[in-house]
């Protein structure tokens, strides 16, 4: 990377990666961890790619030091990883794990001493099984164990971690695994998934004030946020847009910043008695002020109208003419100023991350036996761009995370996608710098990016 034409970050940027706790660490019962909702629903037979589940994914539990000295080689200044909640309470309350404590404070001091910040998510998907067993999300207890989870890892990692992010991505826990029934804990029931997302955001809101009181860090939240466009210009085309941004993004944005649901969807789902049951005192727990605001940015939707297709009437479609991922996402750089703008304009958050954005891509190693991932350069080439953009518009991006460290057990996909910047051999658990990692090296050094035309 020359330095022609280079344009600069503000000098405090974070330039990170990311990683969850159940893609990366293996050891499912090691160190008295408790077993979890994904523990459970990977080992059943046909709800994974392959039947393959993450009992060693990437090993990352016993090789934890070789992934921050990987880190600190490709210089990034932040880290962004999830707790397994059940590393710290077999059982999502009750007594505490010294092992698993003693796992993630030597993880958090050794980034520290590597001059990495960590920025720590709370939930990201992995709920114990003994809160599943009663009720999970749909019981209102547990947006209350989570609070006391937030607690007892606040005051035990506030003096390091100055960071915290409640959940990752509710949307997703709330319609892939309780609506569609595709992730965890495979529920296919829209009342319970809708109850589960109230409960989500009301332990949000529970966890905020003790995450900032127990160490004096900050604390927000990462949605997963995509553009919605019509897919043509017809009234019920752009009708359907709406209701399915409402659907999957306002439902989230405006209980957080306005402390209500989005007005008309809310109408529909009390019309068909699906609107969760909540207190009086809820909105303002879910509303309480946040730090900062992570967004996870990977596509935009195409929505078409279609009666009868579901109950919003609408359908998502392949753009006709997009550049797609090995997710089946299109690769649209656009998106990213346009739902940073929107957020910023709509409910200005204090400060934004991108907490994750990246692309999965077939990746192999090659005959000169390294891996070469152009499009994975481009991609993020072309999105540091729009990042840069939104910064010299006066929005307020703090940092770029980019998912993921290492290629990882990609859900209910398993392995059969990539997105990391370094390749995993699973049978040798091997660690290949791509050539995008050593790419990224260089943005970090540089502090920049050269100017696309």
């Amino acid at each position: 990377m020359s330095t022609n034409n280079l344009i600069q970050f503000p000098e405090n940027f974070h330039w990170g990666t990311a990683t969850a706790a159940y893609q990366i660490e293996g050891a499912p019962r090691e160190g008295g961890k408790g077993e979890s909702i994904w523990d459970r629903f990977s080992h059943i037979p046909g709800k994974i790619h392959n039947n393959e589940n993450a009992d060693m994914a990437c090993d990352h539990y016993h090789r934890w030091q070789d992934d921050v000295k990987l880190m600190a080689e490709m210089g990034i200044n932040s880290y962004r990883f999830s707790l397994a909640w059940t590393r710290i309470l077999p059982q999502g309350y009750g007594a505490l794990n010294d092992s698993g404590l003693s796992f993630y404070d030597k993880l958090i001091d050794e980034l520290l001493a590597n001059n990495i910040k960590p920025f720590v998510t709370l939930y990201h998907w992995d709920l114990p099984q003994a809160l599943q067993d009663r009720g999970g999300w749909a019981n209102r207890d547990t947006a209350y164990y989570f609070r006391d989870y937030a607690g007892e890892v606040s005051l035990r990692y506030g003096d390091r971690v100055k960071n915290w992010i409640t959940h990752n991505e509710p949307a997703v826990t709330t319609f892939i695994g309780h609506h569609q029934g595709v992730f965890a804990p495979g529920i296919a029931d829209l009342k319970t998934a809708l109850q589960t997302a109230h409960h989500l955001m009301l332990s949000h809101g529970l966890a905020i004030p003790v995450l900032q009181e127990n160490g004096g860090g900050k604390a927000g939240i990462t949605l997963d946020l995509a553009p919605a466009h019509p897919a043509s210009d017809s009234d019920a085309d752009q009708q359907a847009a709406k209701r399915e941004f409402d659907q999957y993004c306002n439902w989230f944005l405006l209980p957080l910043f306005k402390g209500a649901y989005p007005e008309e969807m809310a109408a529909s789902y009390e019309a068909a008695g699906l609107m969760p049951e909540m207190q009086p005192e809820d909105m303002a727990h879910i509303s309480v002020k946040t730090d900062f605001l992570g967004i996870n940015y990977y596509r935009r939707e195409i929505t078409r109208y279609l009666k009868g297709a579901n109950f919003w009437d609408f359908e998502i479609i392949p753009s006709p003419n997009g550049k797609f991922s090995e997710m089946g996402w299109e690769v649209y750089p656009a998106g990213f100023y346009e739902i940073l703008q929107h957020v910023h304009e709509t409910y200005q958050p204090p400060e934004i991350y991108i907490t994750e954005s990246g692309i999965a891509l077939p990746d192999k190693i090659d005959t000169d036996g390294k891996v070469h991932d152009p499009r994975r350069i481009s991609y993020l080439h072309q999105h540091f761009q729009q990042a840069k953009k939104v910064i010299d518009a006066g929005i307020p991006l703090k940092g770029y995370f980019v998912w993921s460290l290492l290629d990882n057990f990609e859900w209910a996909s398993g392995f059969s996608k990539r997105f990391g910047l370094f390749y995993m051999n699973y049978a040798t658990q091997e660690r290949m710098w791509k050539d995008s990692a050593r790419w990224y090296q260089q943005v970090v050094r540089q502090n920049g990016i050269e100017i696309l035309e």
